[in-house]
């Protein structure tokens, strides 16, 4: 029976003093997870309520912020929980499911950005044809392209992972990542070419995509007149910053998984936290900021509440 428990049961071996300043991890992390879910869901909210924004730019700045909202709860209601457990602990097949989860909503994140790149583009630089071209039905194929696409292709590794045997019940992380396959008792060269195959399609494709369009925007923009350079740069800028930071955290990620040895714990843990923290909360600062309309939105909204 308790070999039966030890194959069934991960525990997470990445916290650092977690007995000590459990309460503390515990406010801090809430704090963020309620300020993220605050700042997306508001900037979601205006969207959907003014038909203003009902253009697809904003339509996937929704998708995109709804996609940090689902990528956050798929770690942060788990990770609350550990901080007040004796425990941390998660099954595997729950494991695999975050795992599953986690690297899905990364590759939409991607598809998602590579999407906004393509419709600047249209906009920008095809004008005329822009109501042809992105109209509702190719913008809701494409939304579901971006979410269907990366979980199809992460289902496949995911699935034959949990036929795996494990020899090692002890994860270096807080949630699952990548690590997972490092349990297994024999690494699996299918399973390693495969992900090289998925890190290519949902991840180096779209970001090259997306430096190839925002390469012809700025080159046909260049040549035009300095209000059209303006307008490009106020909405190619955003979507530029949140590219940069979701890569340089992406990059995180693959450090941490691949570096197993003589790696400190504490460093470990940082970088991971930076993973799951800038991410979700810098993108609706980016957007409330940057976007003038929807900054437009936010400062009304405010403004009503204090005259309230």
């Amino acid at each position: 029976m308790d070999v039966e428990l030890n194959a069934t049961y991960i525990t997470f071996g990445g916290h650092v003093e977690v007995h000590r300043y459990r309460f503390l991890y515990f406010v801090i992390m809430f704090t963020v997870y309620i300020l993220i879910l605050c700042c997306n869901l508001t900037i979601i909210f205006l969207i959907w309520m003014h038909k203003n924004l009902h253009e697809p730019m904003y339509i996937f700045i929704a998708a995109l912020l709804l996609n940090s909202v689902l990528y956050s709860t798929t770690i942060y209601p788990k990770l609350l929980i550990d901080f007040l457990s004796e425990r941390q602990v998660i099954s595997y097949s729950a494991c695999l499911f975050q795992c599953f989860l986690y690297y899905s909503l990364n590759g939409s994140e991607f598809l998602l950005l590579a999407a906004m790149a393509y419709d600047r583009y249209v906009s920008i630089c095809k004008p005329l044809k822009y109501a042809n071209i992105m109209r509702k039905a190719i913008v809701n194929i494409i939304l579901g392209s971006a979410w269907l696409v990366p979980a199809c292709q992460i289902a496949v590794p995911v699935a034959l992972s949990a036929k795996t045997e494990l020899c090692n019940f002890i994860l270096k992380g807080i949630f699952c990542n990548n690590s997972a396959y490092n349990l297994h008792c024999v690494s699996s060269r299918v399973l390693s070419a495969y992900g090289v195959i998925v890190l290519v399609n949902v991840t180096i494709l779209p970001v090259v995509f997306i430096l190839f369009t925002y390469t012809k925007i700025f080159i046909i923009t260049s040549r035009s007149h300095r209000e059209v350079r303006k307008k490009a740069a106020q909405t190619c800028l955003p979507h530029l910053l949140v590219l940069i930071n979701f890569s340089c955290l992406v990059t995180y990620d693959v450090i941490i998984v691949k570096v197993e040895a003589d790696f400190p714990k504490m460093l470990r843990l940082i970088m991971t936290l930076q993973v799951i923290l800038y991410h979700p909360i810098l993108n609706p600062i980016i957007y409330g900021v940057k976007m003038k309309e929807i900054s437009k939105h936010i400062k009304r909204l405010f403004c009503q509440g204090k005259t309230n």
